[in-house]
């Protein structure tokens, strides 16, 4: 059976189905790390923002607090990606003892 937890430092697991599973769950956590975080950057008044704001930086500003979102969940993120990835290893080994 692979590790339930992952290397603490968020490096993937060495078995290779289980570093994808561990990829999908730390998206997983980046995707709901990017729906907490939009709001509050949609209430920031940028006009007088080193930027200026202006319809460039509203184009910009989702791609910018995607990338932030996908950076928190690489180092940790809110606690997430952990018990996704447990749940997507208990899935896939009942899956496999099914004849």
């Amino acid at each position: 059976m692979p590790s339930i937890i992952p290397a603490a430092n968020g490096a993937p697991p060495a078995d290779p189905t289980a570093a994808k599973l561990w990829k999908a769950a730390q998206d997983f956590e980046a995707m709901a790390l990017n729906q907490l975080l939009s709001p509050m950057f949609a209430t920031v008044d940028n006009a007088h923002g080193a930027f200026g704001g202006g319809n460039g930086e509203e184009t910009w500003k989702p791609m910018m607090v995607q990338e932030m979102a996908r950076n928190m969940a690489r180092h940790g993120g809110i606690g997430l990606a952990v018990p996704v990835y447990n749940q997507m290893l208990r899935m896939q080994e009942a899956g496999q003892k099914t004849p």
